[in-house]
């Protein structure tokens, strides 16, 4: 069965993204098909890109460093969730996307956007690193707008069709970290 971790990308205080998150794991443990677990990256504390050698290597010295990479080792596939500043991701997410790079191969990514406009861009930005990271990213994604499903861009009331848009993209998510087992 596949584990698939749902990613917090964003520290920032009075974040969106643990709420969203949350509700995505609700929907997601509703099916018996993959495991799913709940990983913010603010409780990595990830400083920087503080390694001294670039993340191919896989050489890392640092404690915060190796948590991390065992943590984005042991799972299969990932659902992404990132709100949009100023059309690309988070800087939190970037830089601990950018910590590891093996640990990352030959498995699949789903994307939860949050924004003005449903994180469309920040998503696509993530599909290119996703691409460099030979992640296998699926076609469907969820966009949050929080014009429509927050109330006062704060608190969470997704419009009853997102539920149907998460469970498209985990059925993609879960069928794609299977498929890719037999190159990880």
């Amino acid at each position: 069965m596949s584990k698939i971790a749902i990613i917090i990308g964003s520290t920032r205080p009075g974040r969106n993204g643990k709420t969203v998150a949350h509700w995505v794991y609700e929907i997601a443990n509703q099916r018996s098909d993959a495991e799913f677990e709940i990983v913010d990256i603010a409780d990595y504390d990830l400083p920087l890109l503080d390694e001294p050698k670039g993340a191919a290597s896989g050489e890392y010295t640092k404690p915060h460093t190796k948590a991390w990479s065992k943590k984005i080792d042991a799972f299969d596939g990932f659902i992404f969730v990132t709100p949009e500043y100023n059309h690309a991701t988070s800087p939190a997410l970037k830089n601990a996307i950018d910590f590891l790079y093996k640990e990352w191969n030959n498995k699949a990514a789903g994307f939860v956007g949050y924004g003005a406009a449903g994180a469309t861009t920040a998503v696509e930005n993530l599909r290119m690193i996703m691409a460099e990271l030979e992640v296998a990213d699926v076609r469907a994604q969820v966009r949050l707008s929080l014009f429509t499903d927050f109330e006062n861009f704060s608190e969470l009331k997704p419009a009853a069709f997102q539920e149907k848009s998460v469970h498209a993209m985990l059925d993609q998510v879960i069928n794609w970290s299977s498929a890719l087992s037999v190159l990880r």
